[in-house]
């Protein structure tokens, strides 16, 4: 984060293409096998002895960087399809069906709709976003509802208890930690759901065992972290001095704000099961980096603006 604080955001231009090519490159060699790892079917990780890197996170970050840039130098134009919507959708949907095929249709998503939402901010044509969006809805049914263990998914967020020991068991168990741990929680520490009941309880899961450890208290109190982080974010939004620092400022905000709600969403059972990590919280190497170094480009940007 102190790295990325003493550099000038602006500076990231002059490199937004080669990081996009070079986080395509890394994605594409995520997937051969013998050089990806592969874990519970998906091949999303580069390992190197004791460090995991998943390419996935730098290519968020580099997509949302070019789209800032993007919008910035062709503010003119922005609301022609071929010129101003088109190259960013292109763009994005390269990077999608990349992540698919890992495959990571949470990320794709999430990133999808970060995009749509700082497109939409720039002014391009609602009608280009809703075209977009109405071609995509077939081919985002047969991606959830052809996949088994997609299709099992959206059944046990419906109902966990048709299958308790099966595609249910995490939302029930993700419940149970929750509900167990009351106003005050179990104590720090003592959380029962992480030995070998709750999957993924350091990743995916780690809202409820804080709910469990923590008890109402504690999973409020990171709600309300949250929360402010997004107030806070507003306002570097709100006082950024250019186009390419406010663009900019918006997509990352809205990428961990969106991973945020998403996780905390899961472990409620208000939505179906997706990989995506607990900002600043869950356990893993290149989530949390490129977490840091958002909040680093975010203070960057703060440092420069014209504050009342």
């Amino acid at each position: 984060t102190f790295c990325v604080m003493t550099v000038d955001y602006k500076k990231f231009r002059k490199y937004t293409k080669p990081l996009i090519l070079v986080s395509l490159f890394l994605l594409v060699l995520v997937l051969i096998p013998g050089i990806g790892r592969e874990v519970s079917g998906a091949r999303r990780w580069f390992r190197f002895k004791f460090i995991s890197f998943q390419p996935s996170e730098l290519a968020s970050m580099a997509v949302i960087i070019y789209v800032a840039d993007f919008i910035a130098r062709k503010e003119g134009s922005i609301k022609q399809f071929l010129r101003g919507f088109l190259p960013p959708v292109c763009v994005l949907g390269v990077t999608a069906l990349l992540l698919l095929a890992q495959p990571d249709l949470g990320t794709a998503v999430a990133l999808g709709v970060v995009v749509f939402i700082m497109l939409f901010v720039a002014g391009v044509r609602v009608s280009y976003l809703l075209s977009i969006l109405l071609v995509s809805i077939p081919l985002f049914f047969i991606l959830i509802f052809n996949v088994p263990y997609r299709r099992m998914r959206i059944l046990a967020f419906l109902n966990p208890w048709l299958d308790p020991k099966g595609a249910g068991f995490q939302i029930i168990q993700s419940q149970v930690a929750l509900g167990s741990g009351g106003i005050f929680g179990v104590g720090l520490g003592h959380s029962r759901q992480k030995l070998f009941y709750l999957p993924a309880a350091h990743t995916d899961f780690i809202f409820s065992i804080i709910g469990e450890e923590l008890g109402l208290l504690g999973t409020l109190g990171i709600i309300i972290l949250f929360m402010i982080f997004i107030q806070q974010g507003l306002k570097i939004i709100k006082y950024s001095t250019d186009k390419f620092g406010y663009f900019l400022a918006l997509g990352l905000i809205l990428m961990i704000s969106l991973k945020a709600i998403i996780n905390i969403g899961v472990s409620c059972g208000l939505l179906p099961t997706k990989g995506l990590p607990l900002p600043f919280i869950s356990y893993g190497g290149s989530s949390f980096i490129i977490d840091m170094v958002s909040v680093g480009i975010l203070i960057n940007i703060a440092r420069t603006g014209e504050y009342p």
